[in-house]
């Protein structure tokens, strides 16, 4: 073991390094894309924050079967699966590591030989446009992907600005060279999902166009512009619609062959080139909220240059400046872990306007960000938790942007609501609870709110008082949600319960006593779903009692939302003192909580429950979907803290691996990966929108944190090892520490802290 003073210099020696560290990180990011039954993260090419983030799709599942919800389609969220052994083609937008979809858009794919304008079967490739390929000829890195289609011996290369996405196609010699654009494409995708698509093709290098569905996102448009590194011989199109009733009179042209322009559902159009062997056709694909024209001149502002290496270097260096925003010490796989965690947290939200400012907004009309960047996907059930905290320390003008364009989302919502979970000029209504108020409470509380604090604050109240969202109105007039009205009714209270207190805090810090009291009486409104007599958080009817049939380990018709009562029992984040106090004090807490993690939980018990896998789950605790994130911290409100580094310690390794399936569920837009980046560091945001972060134990060696200004925050660890998880004692900035939680100002102000660690605790 390595004395104390040794320890020290190779500590000083790591942070002078790291403070000007030109380490090439991103050959850390792994593709990690999930598991078979969840590969919801996307292998391709992304900038951080892009609008375009282009991927191959690997197979062609339809959202429904026989008129029914198709559970195969599920796996397909990101579009990619590792175990197919074929890819359909490559498209420009996606979601990374989500539990539903949508997205898909635009899907190219080169061929050579006879065109097949249908994408074919998995288990007959040949008879359509897909390829068969193998991971052996496949790369994937930050901003690049690339692959062999073994069908058409092509070799395919991605890369990307924050807008464009850059295709480069090696072919070989042909004479019957094609590039097809399937605007029929989508993830999720069913026959009437497109409502309307429109190709126009301006001269033959430039084709301009719009896709508007009708999925999870209801009234989604997405407009393009594509342009070709060579002119294409011929083009054309197959209308697959169904014969309208009325089309009027474009009978009179042949549009099948070299026509300008073509619209309808359901379209395919292709390229036609000849191309000599080793040539390169190159293709630059714009997108924009707004209109084609502004596609276009995203891609003139983006892509000025046909040098792929050039574009693909400057999307990297991107990748590098954000990863180097935390540089750490520690072995390969830890930093492997870490970065692609990073690199998973910046892949969403996402940028949602055109260069010049102008995006379409909640209310379907043209706005301007003035001042500030607009930003789209918002998974706020998920990211509240750790992805926004996580930025208000090293993204701190993203996350205000992010905070500014949910409150354009409020001033254009015909509901006059914050997101709940938002794409492209839509609200998605999905998962429970209001969690953008804990997104700019905790910017607010953290100093971070260079926005309008008194409307914020007059948003998150008129959401929160929006009697006729998914029980609101029963919520404010009985304290909870009677079971009979709501199958989520225990969730949606938990999760309604934590958002008020988050409005508290922020009627606190302006001074506003009226909000405050109202808000704190029903942050505890937790109570009154919780039943002494069973011990759990239990489904409660009208008439105040609670139901008799009750399975606390079912996941399915129990009154929780992707859980069981026995971990959303414990969330109550903004108040574990309450929490434990009702459940019976200290002793009987924490033998709950240890037995969270030691009883095995069977399969039947979340067999329904698609976000829920064997692969996510310790033994009742389900770390692979988030209610359970801040339980193993929950340690350090009790008598025995020592365990919250030990389960924290034992998490980190089960549930995180550098391969393509090492992620125990799914990411949801990078807070899984946040999560990993806390807990390995050492401390936790257990209730975002409190200044309070929770110790845990840090797994890297060391780290430097760079902060706004200049500033760095500096974590030395001394005798950290698998064994050694257990912190004797911690310093902060040269005096002890003598408490379980960090402040944000200690971090955020700049400085250092320094654990030491052991292989028994104290």
């Amino acid at each position: 073991m390595k004395n104390i003073l040794t320890v020290l210099l190779i500590c000083t020696g790591f942070i002078a390094n790291a403070q000007k560290s030109t380490e090439n990180l991103i050959q850390y990011v792994k593709p990690i894309v999930g598991t078979q039954r969840m590969g919801h993260t996307f292998p391709g090419a992304t900038v951080p924050f892009g609008m375009v983030q282009l991927s191959p799709e690997t197979d062609t599942i339809g959202y429904e079967m026989d008129g029914k919800y198709n559970p195969d389609v599920y796996k397909y969220c990101a579009g990619y699966q590792y175990e197919d052994k074929t890819i359909v083609g490559f498209s420009h937008t996606h979601f990374s590591g989500t539990g539903h979809s949508d997205l898909g858009d635009f899907l190219i794919m080169p061929t050579i030989g006879t065109l097949k304008l249908n994408p074919g079967t998995a288990d007959k490739p040949h008879s359509g446009y897909r390829s068969p390929y193998s991971h052996q000829n496949e790369v994937s890195e930050a901003n690049y992907y690339k692959v062999k289609l073994d069908e058409h011996n092509i070799i395919a290369e991605m890369t990307t600005t924050t807008r464009v996405g850059f295709h480069q196609y090696t072919f070989p010699k042909s004479d019957n060279a094609h590039i097809i654009l399937d605007l029929m494409a989508g993830i999720y995708n069913y026959p009437d999902k497109n409502v309307w698509t429109y190709l126009r093709v301006v001269n033959d290098t430039l084709v301009m166009g719009f896709r508007q569905t009708n999925g999870w996102a209801r009234t989604r448009t997405q407009y393009f512009a594509m342009t070709f590194s060579k002119p294409f011989i011929a083009h054309g199109y197959k209308n697959y619609s169904k014969r309208e009733v009325y089309g009027g009179f474009w009978g009179k042209f042949n549009q099948t062959k070299n026509f300008p322009e073509i619209a309808g559902k359901q379209i395919r159009a292709y390229f036609d080139f000849k191309t000599n062997e080793g040539e390169k056709i190159k293709i630059k694909f714009a997108l924009s909220p707004v209109s084609m024209e502004g596609a276009l001149a995203n891609m003139k502002a983006e892509a000025r240059t046909w040098d792929f290496n050039k574009v693909k270097n400057t999307g990297q260096q991107q990748w590098e400046k954000e990863l180097h925003k935390i540089v750490i010490a520690g072995d390969k796989e830890t930093k492997e872990n870490f970065y692609t965690s990073m690199y998973h947290t910046m892949i969403n939200p996402t940028v949602y306007m055109d260069v010049d400012g102008r995006y379409k907004g909640l209310d379907q009309n043209i706005h301007k960000a003035n001042g500030f960047t607009n930003y789209t996907t918002f998974s706020l059930w998920d990211t509240h938790r750790a992805l926004h905290p996580l930025f208000n320390i090293i993204e701190p003008q993203r996350n205000a942007d992010m905070v500014k364009s949910m409150l354009a989302h409020y001033d254009q919502s015909p509901e006059n609501m914050l997101p709940v979970w938002s794409n492209s000029a839509n609200e998605n209504w999905c998962m429970s609870g209001y969690h953008s108020v804990s997104v700019i409470a905790d910017a607010m509380i953290k100093g971070n709110a260079p926005f309008n604090v008194r409307h914020a604050l007059e948003a998150c109240v008129n959401t929160a008082r929006h009697r006729d969202y998914q029980g609101i109105g029963y919520y404010m007039d009985m304290g909870y949600i009677p079971d009979e009205k709501d199958g989520n009714a225990v969730s949606s209270t938990l999760e309604y319960a934590y958002d008020d207190w988050c409005i508290a805090q922020m009627a606190k810090k302006l001074g506003n006593k009226a909000i405050y009291n109202e808000f704190s009486k029903r942050a505890e409104n937790y109570k009154n779903v919780y039943d002494p007599a069973t011990g759990f958080m239990h489904p409660k009817l009208a008439d105040g009692t609670f139901r008799k049939k009750f399975d606390p380990l079912t996941t399915i018709g129990q009154g929780f939302i992707e859980g069981n009562a026995w971990n959303y029992t414990l969330y109550v984040p903004h108040d574990p003192v309450g929490l434990i106090k009702l459940m019976g004090g200290n002793k009987r807490f924490v033998t709950y909580v240890d037995s969270l993690f030691s009883f095995n939980l069977p399969d039947k018990y979340f067999a329904e429950t698609e976000d829920i896998t064997r692969d996510g789950i310790i033994g009742n605790y389900v770390h692979g979907n988030e209610p359970s994130h801040h339980v193993a911290y929950l340690y350090n409100w009790t008598d025995k803290p020592w365990k919250t580094q030990e389960r924290v310690r034992m998490i980190l390794p089960k549930m995180y691996k550098p391969t393509p399936d090492g992620l125990g569920g799914n990411d949801d837009t990078g807070q899984m990966s946040a999560w990993y980046i806390f807990s390995s560091l050492g401390f936790y945001p257990v209730a975002p929108g409190s200044d309070q972060y929770a110790i845990g134990s840090p797994a890297v060696d060391g780290a430097v944190i760079q902060l706004a200004g200049g500033k760095t925050f500096t974590i030395h660890v001394n005798n950290q090892s698998a064994r050694n998880v257990y912190v004797q004692k911690i310093v902060l900035n040269g005096k002890p520490l003598n408490t379980l939680f960090l402040k944000h100002a200690d971090i955020i102000n700049g400085g250092e802290i320094t654990f030491y660690m052991a292989a028994t605790h104290q």
